[in-house]
Parts: structure tokens; C-alpha cells; sequence
């Protein structure tokens, strides 16, 4: 075996073990208040099913003794007879779980209708995607040239600045700021709507302008929070290379500043900063709870709160296993990429 298919099992095998341990944790975390909730659901559905119908009984104790009959029938069923933690029940849990079977919700239905929480979460997943992946980006690109730009000139007046920024801005709640926002732009200047759920339904034709337009807010709130973090971390990563003595024997050669900064400078920070725009955009998605619980923007992080909310058990399951493996998946994709950019990373 190569060093590189070594290198490729070893991280294979590192992603699926995490995996495998959000599940193993989850499951034992919830195992119990979730059987308590889908026991405490099938006996409110049988007692409706059976006020809905038209059995008649001969005595309180026989209607009873069937209502009782019916809801350990269904409990079998689901196989609630035993207990969370018994092998057999545990192991067919986490498989389902793997395979993405993630079950019903029981209080949020897709735009379709659907209660599978896999179609809710993937329904909700896109507008997630869209969201923080266009943040990232932008953030990314403005953090890029204004930290090129401060790491040419260090200790200066703008450095400063920015360093003051970049502390000022994580040190901030990120639902503060949202409400600001909010209470500036949409109830002051009455710019932008106050709650960014698009009031048009999928199906119709204008709705992704209109998705878009909601979308501006948040993304203007998300862009403001990080850009000047970003610029630092860039600045800190292309300060030390700048100073290395194959760039000043670029700059004595005569090569313009600009391009010695945002072409070789940028071109051997890349590993480190690739690394972390990858970590950063993964980390947005498990954080997205909060910027769009705030915004009322319709995606993943939304849906978990108001899971969360309700105690809707397989949506909180559910959701916590799709950002462990988006996660991971971006992590193993960044060591690839890490390992390729810099060859002095050993894959062995």
C-alpha cells in the first residue's frame, strides 16, 4: 500500500469512526426521553381513534381493557417493548440512522405535506447551503484583499483598526446584532422585511427572487460579523510569508507590490487559508441556529430550533447527524486538498 492510499484509509477511517460516535452519543443522550414521547404518542392516537369511532362498549372496565389492549399491540409494533438500550434495538437504531432512515416528525411537515424527516431536513438543507456558503464567500473575498493588503503594512494606522474590528465584531452576541439589524432595517427604513420567510410558495414562479430578496439581511448581518475576523487571519497568515527571503528577492527584482502580495504571498498561504475558509463554512452550518432562529430564515438551523422547542426527538437526532457529516466530509475533503497545496505535509 502506497503512502497516499494509506494516507486516504487512515482518514476515511478517522471520518467514519466520528460518525459512528455522534450517533452512538446521540442515541444515548435521547435514547430515553424519545421513548418516553413515542409511548406518550401512541396512546393519545389510540385514545383519539377511538373517540373518533363508533365501538361501543358494555362497561368502563372493557373499553379499558381494549384501550389498553391496543396500545401494547402498538408498542410492539414499534418496537417500544424493549428497552432503549438493548443491543439488538440499539444497533437497528443507529443503522437506520446511518442510512439516513431518520423516521417521522411529529409536529413539522415538508412543503409537500411530508412528516419523513429526511425530506423535511433536505427540504430545508438548500436554503441553509445557500445562506452561509454565500457569506463565506464574500467574506472570503473581501477578507482576502484587505488582509493582502495590512499584511504589507503592518502595525499601521488600518491594521489596527481592523484588529479593533475584529475583536469588536466576536465579541459580539451574533442575535444582538441580528435585532439590530432588524429593528434598523426593517421598523426604521422599512429596506427589508422583518422576518425573511419568503411569503410566496415554492411553486411559484417569482419565489426565488423573492427568497433572494429576504435572503439580503442576514447575509448583509453575517458579512458585517466576519469580515474583518477573516481579514486578520489572512493578514497573520500572509504577514509571516511576505517576510521570507524568496518574496524580498521578488520585490528587489522589480516585480510590482501588488502582485508580489496576492500572487506569490497569497499563493503560499493558501494551504492554511484554505483550511480555514473549509473549517469556517463547515462551522457555519452546525452555528446556523442562531442567524436564522433570529431572522426567521427557513432553513436547517430554524428547523432545529423550533425542534428543539416541541422536543420533536427525530428532528433533533436527525439534524445533528447531517451537520456531523457535512462536517467530517469537509474536514476529509480539506486534508486532501491541504496535503495536495503543500508537499510538506507527510500523507504517510
Amino acid at each position: 500500500m502506497t503512502r497516499i492510499h494509506y494516507f486516504l484509509v487512515k482518514r476515511t477511517i478517522n471520518m467514519l469512526v466520528v460518525i459512528f460516535a455522534t450517533l452512538v452519543l446521540t442515541q444515548a443522550l435521547l435514547g430515553s426521553t424519545t421513548d418516553k414521547i413515542l409511548t406518550e404518542a401512541v396512546k393519545n392516537d389510540q385514545i383519539n381513534a377511538l373517540n373518533q369511532g363508533n365501538l361501543k362498549f358494555r362497561s368502563l372496565d372493557e373499553r379499558q381493557h381494549y384501550v389498553d389492549t391496543q396500545i401494547q399491540l402498538n408498542i410492539k409494533a414499534l418496537g417500544l417493548n424493549e428497552p432503549w438500550y438493548s443491543p439488538t434495538r440499539f444497533v437497528n437504531t443507529i443503522l437506520k440512522l446511518a442510512v439516513l432512515d431518520l423516521g417521522q416528525s411529529h409536529f413539522f411537515t415538508s412543503d409537500s405535506g411530508s412528516s419523513n424527516v429526511r425530506d423535511i431536513i433536505l427540504e430545508k438543507l438548500p436554503r441553509t447551503i445557500l445562506l452561509f456558503t454565500s457569506s463565506t464567500v464574500i467574506i472570503t473575498v473581501i477578507g482576502l484583499f484587505i488582509g493582502g493588503r495590512l499584511a504589507d503594512k503592518p502595525s499601521s494606522a488600518w491594521d489596527k483598526m481592523n484588529a479593533f474590528l475584529a475583536v469588536s465584531s466576536s465579541s459580539f452576541p451574533s442575535w444582538w446584532v441580528g435585532m439590530l439589524m432588524i429593528f434598523a432595517f426593517a421598523f426604521v427604513y422599512h429596506i427589508f422585511p422583518a422576518r425573511s420567510t419568503p411569503l410566496l410558495p415554492p411553486s411559484d414562479p417569482y419565489y426565488i427572487f423573492n427568497l433572494l430578496y429576504c435572503m439580503i439581511l442576514p447575509l448583509v448581518t453575517i458579512v458585517i460579523m466576519g469580515f474583518s475576523s477573516w481579514a486578520y487571519i489572512v493578514r497573520y497568515f500572509m504577514a509571516g510569508i511576505l517576510r521570507e527571503d524568496f518574496i524580498l528577492a521578488k520585490s528587489a527584482m522589480g516585480i510590482p507590490k501588488k502582485k508580489v502580495v496576492y500572487s506569490h504571498g497569497l499563493k503560499n498561504a493558501a494551504p492554511p487559508i484554505i483550511t480555514s475558509i473549509a473549517l469556517a463554512l463547515a462551522s457555519s452550518f452546525a452555528g446556523s441556529i442562531i442567524i436564522e432562529a433570529v431572522f426567521d430564515w427557513p432553513g436547517m438551523g430554524k428547523l432545529y430550533y423550533d425542534a428543539i422547542g416541541v422536543m420533536d426527538i427525530p428532528i433533533i437526532i436527525g439534524i445533528t447527524y447531517v451537520s456531523t457529516l457535512i462536517f467530517v466530509v469537509t474536514i476529509f475533503i480539506t486534508d486532501l486538498i491541504y496535503a495536495y497545496l503543500d508537499p510538506r505535509v507527510k500523507v504517510g
